[in-house]
C-alpha cells in the first residue's frame, strides 16, 4: 500500500522544510500539506493543500475522510514566547488540537503519527547539563506544560489504542528557509539576518545563556529517521531527547565574526524570554535516540554558521551588500 501523508501546520518553521522532504521521498501527490493560513510558494505549488484548523473537529474530520492518510505529522502549535502572551489559547490549541488528531488517527486507522515535543518540557529543577531522558520535569511555561501533557497523551494512546505515535523533544531549531515562529531560541535565527543586514545584533538573551540548538537539516533527518525506524526499535512512546549543539549568544557571535569581522553584538535588559531560557537545559543527553534508531548529529557550530550565512547571503542578495 502506498503511503498517503498529511502534514498539519505545514507553513511553520519545521513544516515548510518537512513537506518538501516528504514530497521528495513519497511523491508530491502523496503528501497533503495543511495549515490555517495561506501557504508559501513551495507548499502551494508543490502538491495538494488543505486549509485546516486543529480546533475545528468537523474540518479535520472532512480532511481525514477525504484523504485517508496513512501517516500524520501534527506540527501546529503556539510556541513558548507567544504562548506566555496568550496562555489559554496556547493550551487550547496545543492540547485539544493534539487530542482531536489522535482521535481521528484511531478512527481512520492511521499507521503512524508524528508529534513534536520540546526541551521546554524541562524546568527549573531539571538537571541543566546533559539532561537525561528521564528526570524531574517541572516546566513553568504554558508551552512547556502543554508539551509535557501532550507526551503523556501520546503514550496513553499508544498503550490504550495501539496507535503508533512517535515524538522528538526538539531543541532550538535554526533555519534560513523560514521565519521563526515565536520561540525563545529564535535569537539564533534573527542574529544571522541582522549580521548580514546591519552587522550588529541586540540579543534578548544574556551573554552566557547556553541552550541546545540544532540546524534544521539535522532536525528533518532525525524526524524522518525516527518515522522510518521499525516499530520494535521504538522504546520511548512519550518523546525522545534530541541534543544538537549547545552554545550561548557570545559563542555564536564569535563564530559569525570569523565570516563578518566587523559584526558586533550587545544585549538587551530584562526581556521576559530570559526567564524562560533560564529554566531550560544547557545540554541534552540523546543517547537513547542514538541507541534505538541510530541518531547522529551532522552539523556542529562552525558548519551550521557557514551554511546559514552562505544561504542567507544568496537569499538577501538584492537588499544586502556584504
Amino acid at each position: 500500500m502506498s503511503e498517503k501523508i498529511l502534514v498539519i501546520g505545514a507553513n511553520g518553521q519545521i513544516g515548510t522544510e518537512l513537506v518538501v522532504a516528504l514530497r521528495g521521498i513519497y511523491g508530491a501527490a502523496q503528501v497533503i500539506a495543511s495549515d490555517i493560513n495561506n501557504p508559501g510558494y513551495a507548499i502551494r505549488n508543490g502538491g495538494p493543500f488543505e486549509f485546516a484548523n486543529v480546533l475545528d473537529q468537523d474540518n479535520l474530520h472532512h480532511i481525514f475522510q477525504k484523504h485517508r492518510p496513512t501517516q500524520v505529522y501534527l506540527l501546529a502549535a503556539i510556541l513558548s514566547a507567544v504562548g506566555e502572551q496568550k496562555p489559554k489559547l496556547a493550551w487550547d490549541l496545543n492540547m485539544n488540537g493534539l487530542i482531536h488528531v489522535l482521535d481521528l488517527a484511531v478512527e481512520f486507522n492511521v499507521s503512524k503519527v508524528f508529534w513534536p515535543s520540546s526541551i521546554a518540557v524541562f524546568g527549573p529543577n531539571s538537571p541543566k547539563q546533559d539532561t537525561p531522558q528521564y528526570c524531574v520535569m517541572d516546566p513553568n511555561t504554558v508551552y512547556g506544560f502543554s508539551k509535557l501533557a501532550g507526551e503523556r497523551w501520546c503514550e496513553y494512546y499508544y498503550h490504550k489504542h495501539g496507535l503508533d505515535v512517535r515524538s522528538i523533544r526538539y531543541p532550538g531549531l535554526i533555519s534560513w528557509k523560514a521565519a521563526p515562529g515565536g520561540g525563545t531560541t529564535d535569537y539564533a535565527v534573527h542574529i544571522f539576518h541582522e549580521a548580514l543586514k546591519n552587522k550588529s545584533y541586540t540579543s534578548f538573551l544574556s551573554v552566557h545563556t547556553a541552550l541546545p540548538m540544532m540546524y534544521m537539516d539535522d532536525a528533518i533527518r532525525a524526524t524522518l529517521s525516527l518515522m522510518d525506524a521499525p516499530a520494535e526499535q521504538i522504546s520511548i512512546r512519550s518523546s525522545y531527547n534530541l541534543g544538537g549543539i549547545s552554545f550561548d549568544p557570545e559563542q555564536l557571535a564569535a563564530e559569525i565574526k570569523k565570516h563578518i569581522p566587523d559584526f558586533t553584538i550587545d544585549y538587551a535588559d530584562h526581556d521576559p524570554r530570559q526567564a524562560i531560557a533560564d529554566s531550560w537545559p544547557k545540554s541534552i543527553d540523546d543517547s537513547q535516540a542514538q541507541k534505538d534508531w541510530g541518531w547522529q548529529l551532522e552539523y556542529d557550530l562552525p558548519k551550521m554558521v557557514e551554511t546559514m550565512l552562505t544561504n542567507l547571503k544568496t537569499e538577501l542578495a538584492e537588499s544586502v551588500k556584504v
